[in-house]
């Protein structure tokens, strides 16, 4: 039987460089850890000095200067200034090359660009390469999004009183006064008690629960960005906006309607957007996050279906192809975890999948993680695999050193990590393939 240890694949040398290793307190443990014998022997590549700093944005009324997200970024090198050149003159053609566009955006996007935004709308498919379409195609979604929220957004006492205004418009025009309905002329589609499936108050009432669940969970957004949870009136206006897109996105999707952690995918989309600056753009920030939302949430909604859980798309199918791609890659690794300290992959992949790595790292790293996730062409649940599994090889000298306890501990909690260098680690994963 051959030696399961010649078996296990190993990662470069270029993975064992200190550098790529947040400080430990167990750091001596770290010279126990297995020396690798390299796949393609390279160096590693020099570590960025700056520091991601949330993009600038205008502060609007209502909105402290000193709130996060407010700030200035820092001054940007060379190297960014050539890239966001490059960007403007991609969107500055007639027709956008979106090869061209991704190639750029998975690079980074600099946070000082004022092009995210614009951006992201592409990725997503929210604007047509050719820029001639933009300003119409934009004007029928934000219709659309206006008659989505007079629509859906109103409740059945105001639909009832506007119906029985138009009946007595168009059959009792000299009637001069009018009181309620005597019981007996009241349907049973219009009675709130009614049982009916197509009845509008039993629709209401069978969304109470959903909706006091968003009432609960937008509160709790990033509540460490002023941006949206500062008790002021620019972040109460942020979180009506995001209650609305996900009333309406509810309403829309009867079969999913909301799962607990679609705020959190929902707030960067709205951040992002809230910050162009472009004023124009600016008066149509909920329509636009609502369809990007739709077209970014199309991409991995079987995540959230739980009748699909235990299928072939299901959550559990995506979490087990998580550990088998981290097998692939190191398995020295995936075997310490699987068998020797026995840590579910369910116990912290789940939130890494479901939530697209939101609440794992600084909210602007998040957005340079979304950079790489919405531009990839290997499409984001391949990109995003990669991107987990470059979060455990960075931090597996310290995974090979501790136990269940620690392990969970870490992983629940993961540890702050330079980003570029966890894209870095998620492209060679590509590169290397086993």
């Amino acid at each position: 039987m051959v030696d399961a240890k010649k078996k296990q694949r190993r990662v470069p040398d270029w993975l064992n460089s200190p550098l790529w290793y947040s400080p430990d307190s167990n750091h001596h443990h770290h010279a126990n850890a297995t020396a690798y014998v390299d796949i393609d022997e390279e160096e590693v590549p020099p570590i960025a000095t700056s520091i991601h700093q949330p993009p600038p944005i205008a502060v609007h009324e209502g909105q402290d200067a000193s709130d996060e997200g407010a700030s200035t970024s820092s001054v940007p090198s060379a190297e960014e200034v050539a890239r966001s050149a490059q960007l403007f003159v991609e969107l500055s053609k007639k027709v956008v090359n979106m090869r061209e566009v991704r190639r750029l955006v998975s690079m980074g996007v600099p946070d000082g660009a004022s092009v995210r935004p614009t951006l992201w709308k592409l990725l997503l498919g929210y604007l047509p390469t050719d820029r001639s379409s933009w300003l119409a195609e934009l004007a029928k979604k934000r219709s659309q999004y206006r008659h989505l929220k007079e629509e859906l957004l109103i409740s059945p006492s105001e639909v009832l009183r506007r119906l029985e205004k138009l009946n007595f418009s168009n059959n009792e025009p000299k009637c001069e006064s009018r009181g309620p309905l005597p019981r007996s002329e009241v349907t049973h589609a219009e009675h709130p008690l009614s049982l009916w499936k197509s009845s509008i108050w039993f629709k209401f009432f069978q969304d109470t629960d959903i909706l006091e669940q968003i009432e609960r969970d937008v509160p709790r957004t990033h509540p460490d960005l002023p941006f949206f949870a500062a008790d002021s009136p620019f972040s109460k206006s942020n979180q009506e906006a995001l209650r609305r897109i996900l009333i309406i996105f509810t309403k829309l999707n009867p079969g999913i309607r909301y799962v607990q952690g679609m705020n959190e995918i929902l707030a960067p989309l709205f951040y992002v957007f809230r910050n162009d600056a472009d004023e124009e753009n600016l008066g149509h920030v909920e329509a636009d996050t609502f369809f990007c939302f739709l077209e970014l949430f199309s991409r991995f909604r079987d995540n959230f279906c739980q009748q699909l859980d235990d299928s072939a798309v299901g959550v559990r199918s995506a979490i087990t192809k998580l550990s088998q791609f981290l097998r692939e890659h190191d398995e020295e690794l995936w075997r310490h975890l699987e068998f020797t300290c026995k840590v579910n992959p369910q116990l912290y992949a789940f939130r890494w999948i479901t939530i697209l790595l939101t609440r794992e790292f600084d909210f602007s790293d998040c957005l340079h993680i979304w950079d790489a996730l919405l531009s990839d062409s290997e499409g984001l649940q391949e990109t995003l695999f990669r991107i987990c599994c470059a979060m455990l090889v960075l931090i597996r000298r310290r995974l090979l050193a501790g136990d269940f306890t620690s392990n969970l501990k870490l992983l629940q909690n993961y540890s702050a990590t330079n980003v570029s260098h966890i894209l870095y680690v998620a492209n060679k994963l590509r590169t290397h393939p086993s």
